[in-house]
């Protein structure tokens, strides 16, 4: 049981929303990936490089957090 806690978030840490999917939550998981793909796009748009990636990446990491802790 723990295990699958874990493989949810390191999922959701590669495409934020899909740990979320799994454990059952399909509307938040489907939000958090569109907030995902929105920020992909508008960061790449503005061409904010190092800083986008590493709000991107602060992103991923509380969308694994949140799919371990709902699980």
């Amino acid at each position: 049981m723990e295990w699958d806690a874990v493989v949810n978030a390191i999922l959701s840490f590669i495409i934020p929303g899909l740990g979320q999917g799994i454990n059952g939550y399909k509307k938040k998981g489907i939000i958090m990936f569109v907030i995902y793909v929105i920020l992909r796009i508008g960061f790449f748009l503005l061409g904010l490089g190092i800083i986008g990636h590493i709000i991107i990446g602060i992103y991923s990491l509380y969308a694994a957090y949140d799919a371990y802790k709902t699980y």
